[in-house]
């Protein structure tokens, strides 16, 4: 649910000269979340930490589709030749960085909500346990 940092980098040179850093560098570029990319591509997401380390490499069916939802030419995916992230990657990483802080604020009130739980169930056992000493005091 939740990007490492290392995950939120937008824009990397290091890696970008190997299919799986091109992979990172493009999807961060599109501002796609690796649980969201896996989900969409049918993969589970230790398939796709495995393509963007360079383990392992997607069918090229996987790369057509990827190049689409990132806005690529399949050769610079494969290659590093062709169309890669434009010029515009000043506003596909704006947008990218939006697209964190928007996670972000939703994980932040998620949290929230479960502090607010958390905290109603504490009081209620407490008051529980009291009400069970409280009772105990009566009978001796």
């Amino acid at each position: 649910m939740f990007k490492t940092e290392q995950e939120t980098t937008i824009f990397s040179d290091e890696g970008d000269d190997t299919l799986g850093g091109r992979l990172s560098m493009a999807r961060d570029a599109a501002g796609i979340s690796l649980e969201t990319l896996a989900s969409q591509l049918g993969v589970s997401e230790e398939t796709m930490l495995a393509w963007e380390s360079d383990r392992s490499e997607p069918k090229a069916s996987a790369l057509v589709k990827m190049s689409v939802l990132f806005g690529v030419s399949p050769a610079w995916l494969m290659t590093g030749a062709g169309d890669g992230p434009g010029e515009d990657s000043d506003e596909r990483a704006l947008e990218a960085v939006r697209n964190e802080l928007s996670r972000l604020r939703t994980a932040h009130e998620e949290i929230g909500r479960l502090i607010e739980t958390t905290t109603r169930q504490i009081e209620r056992l407490d008051h529980q346990i009291r009400l069970r000493n409280v009772s105990k005091d009566i009978a001796h």
